[in-house]
């Protein structure tokens, strides 16, 4: 939307459960050149929703991870 260009790149990924923060850096994303927006594939997204799940299971208050 923006003219910029999508180029291979990396984001960090958070979602606050209420009770608990679950926080994903290195995910592969597709990046704008010039917005910085940022798109992630059904496969990560998957992933993520995964990761978002278990640590919701385990009720930590924090949980830093890597893809």
């Amino acid at each position: 939307m923006c003219g910029g260009e999508k180029e291979a790149g990396h984001t960090t990924f958070s979602v606050d459960l209420g009770d608990g923060l679950v926080v994903v850096r290195h995910v592969p994303a597709t990046v704008c050149n010039q917005c910085v927006e940022e798109w992630i594939d059904n496969k990560t997204a998957q992933q993520l929703e995964t990761i978002v799940e278990e640590a919701r299971q385990k009720k930590h208050q924090l949980e830093v991870l890597s893809l």
